[in-house]
This record gives structure tokens, sequence and C-alpha cells, in this order.
């Protein structure tokens, strides 16, 4: 007899709530205070309706229900537990617009779509041979310590997207994931630029005086072969204090939302997990995964009913102190320019005596620290991944930290 497989599944004890009550969204306010949309300003007395369309644009995924199977056997709905995942289509979905459509591509009802935006869609399809489908993110995920059907964190469904990105090879995008509050400028190039590691071999090999042309050579390989910069998604997995946002990230936290590099943030509260994309005063504008929706099919010639994608109610809101800790920033470099221009600004934002940095940005790596993309490793018990367990994971965790 052949050896058996034994896959788990599980079961959330408690479902969350379907949100998809329009009467129940609240207008957006009328204020003179600015309106940010992932790095784009806007003024809500004067450009609601650009305000409303910029929102309506992104990629809404929400719980799905009626798709096949997960894994042949499992559930066929994530209503309850696929929250944070939906939240991870959305970040990913984001970087992947501005990849292939640019920030300022925007959608209306019922308009031919270009190519590029349907190929999009078909990632995400609720089937096991879409890049991004809730099929390939929990089955990932079980490598990662989580059984299909358990609730995800940020720093676990980051390190998912990770994995999930090398198979695209349409966007060929690179996802790093930024460990332990920092992040390191010379490793991100490195991935970036994978001829680097073609010219600092030849250097090896050949010696200084060959630097020129080793690198001459290496840039006409990368020229015919690949790009010379893989477009970058950069996530940030944070814990921003214990059980409460700690008030002094707030402002840099709004801050980031300013930057045209945003992808936004995916957090939430505990065990219910929303997209933010934005900021009004002191509150955020987000994205709800929480409505159950039927599961898509494309039809024969790849068109994909598309108004289920997109919010098409005013986004809703949160007072920013309601955030819970546990968060994973994103920023999208299309070039290495933009993630220069990212870098600046972060290292600006630093020197601001308005709030606490949130992370650290360096040139190099530390002694202190091993790369864990050059050792070929995923860092399931890091301190951040064992902090994102105990505090958002299930109410069990949360009765002991009452006790």
């Amino acid at each position: 007899m052949g050896p058996i497989t034994v896959i788990l599944y599980f079961i959330p004890a408690t479902l969350t709530y379907d949100t998809l009550r329009f009467g129940e969204f609240e207008d957006f306010p009328e204020t003179s205070e600015p309106v940010w949309i992932l790095g784009k300003e806007y003024n809500a007395l004067t450009e609601k309706d650009d305000i409303l369309s910029d929102v309506t644009s992104r990629l809404w995924f929400t719980y799905r229900k009626n798709f096949p199977p997960i894994g042949g056997t499992g559930p066929t709905s994530d209503t309850g537990w696929g929250c944070m995942l939906r939240c991870g289509q959305m970040i990913l979905g984001e970087a992947l617009m501005r990849r292939h459509l640019g920030r300022d591509w925007r959608w209306a009802r019922g308009q031919k779509q270009r190519e590029e935006y349907i190929s999009i869609l078909n990632a995400f399809i609720d089937k096991k041979d879409s890049y991004y489908s809730i099929h390939q993110i929990a089955q990932m995920g079980v490598g990662e310590g989580k059984p299909i059907g358990q609730w995800y964190g940020p720093n676990t469904v980051a390190q998912v997207l990770k994995k999930l990105a090398v198979f695209d090879t349409w966007s060929r995008l690179v996802v790093h994931v930024a460990m332990d509050n920092t992040v390191v400028i010379e490793e991100i190039k490195l991935l970036c630029m994978p001829w680097l590691d073609v010219a600092g071999a030849c250097v090896e090999s050949e010696g200084v005086g060959e630097l020129n042309g080793c690198l001459e050579g290496a840039c006409a390989l990368t020229e015919e072969e690949t790009p010379l910069w893989k477009p970058l998604v950069l996530l940030i997995p944070l814990r921003l204090g214990l059980s409460d946002i700690n008030e002094a990230y707030i402002e840099t936290l709004k801050q980031c939302f300013m930057l045209p590099q945003s992808l936004g943030v995916i957090g939430g509260k505990p065990n219910s997990a929303h997209y933010f994309i934005g900021f009004v005063g002191e509150e955020l504008i987000y994205l709800d995964p929480h409505t159950t929706q039927p599961a898509v099919e494309p039809s024969e010639d790849g068109q994909v009913l598309d108004e289920m994608y997109h919010c098409q109610h005013p986004p809703c809101r949160m007072h920013i102190c309601e955030l819970d800790p546990s968060i994973a920033a994103g920023f999208f470099c299309r070039t290495e320019d933009e993630f220069d221009d990212w870098c600046m600004r972060i290292r600006r934002l630093s020197c601001n005596r308005g709030g606490l940095p949130m992370f650290e940005l360096v040139d190099s790596q530390p002694s202190h620290m091993v790369s864990v993309d050059a050792l070929n490793l995923t860092p399931d018990f890091s301190d951040s991944d064992r902090l994102e367990r105990f505090f958002d994971s299930e109410d069990e965790e949360f009765e002991i930290l009452s006790l």
C-alpha cells in the first residue's frame, strides 16, 4: 500500500458578518480636509465624483460561495475565514493594475475592457489553476502552518503572495517581504536587477579591470532576455503596538497613503480584515471583503462578469485608533527610479518629528540579520510571525490576554 496523504481543514468556530447592505453605507463626508487615496489627493467638496471613481476602480475581492472545492475535497466557500486572503488579493491586484494599466486607469460599468484588465481578473478567478485564486493561496498557506480554512494574519498572506508571484511569468514581479521592521536597499536591488549578480560573478572571476566590459555584457544580455528592473511589490509586515495601535505611529501611517508608490495596507480589527486604501482626517478609508457573492466563471471567450469585482457604493470608513496593530504596508515601484524616489521620501519621513518611524531603511544588510532570501527559507517562526499568530488567530488567544 502506498503512502496515505491526509489533508486537514480548519472549520472556523464563528462566521463573520456580511456587509453588503447598501442602505447602511454613509455618504462621503462634506469636509475641507484633504482626502488621500493611494498617493492621490482629492478635495471632498469639489471632487467627490473623482473620489468615488477612484475607489470603484480598485479591484474588490470578497467572500465567494459555490466555487470548486479547494484541494478537490475542501471548502466551496471562504465565508468566515477568507477575509485576510481576499485582502491579500486586493493589495496584489492593485499592484498588477499598476503594472499593466497604470495608476490613472479607471473602470466604468459596461465599457469594453482592455485585454490586460481581463487577464488580471482571470488571475484571481476562484479555481485551482488561477495564479492568485483562493485555492492557490489557501493551499500554499499550508506550508506556512495554516490549515485550509484557517484565518491568516498579514505576515502569513504576504509570505504566500511572495511564493505565488514566482509562477506569474506574465507580470514578472518581484514580491519582497521585508522582515524585522527593516528594508534593506541592497537586498531589493539584487532581487529586482538580477544582472547585478551576473556582473558580480564576472568581476570575481576576471578581476576589477574587466568591470566595464562585464557590465556591458550583462546589460546586453538582459535587454534581450530579461528587463533591467523587475517591478517591485514591497510588503512590510509591522506591529504598531501591543493590543492597540500606538498613537505615535498614526501620523507616519497616514503619510504612507500619501506616497505615490502606496499600495495601501492590509489589516483590520481582530479576526476581521480590511484593505485600507487611504484616509480623510482621522478616518481610514477601506474596502471590506465581508460579503458573500456567488463564484464567477469566465465565459468561453475569456470575458468576466466584472461588476462584482468593483465596490460601487461609498467606501467604508473607521477611526484610525480602531485599527489592529498587526498590519502589512504595501508599495509598488515599477522602475529603479521609482524605488530610489520611495527611499528618498521614506528618509524624509523618518526625519519628521510628527511621528515615530514604522520601519527602518538601511543601505546594506545589518550584521545581526540573516537574509531569508539568500537561504531560501520562509521565516515561519520569526518574532513578528509569533506575535501575529498569538494576537491575530483565534478567540481563545484573546481570552489568554485578558487573564
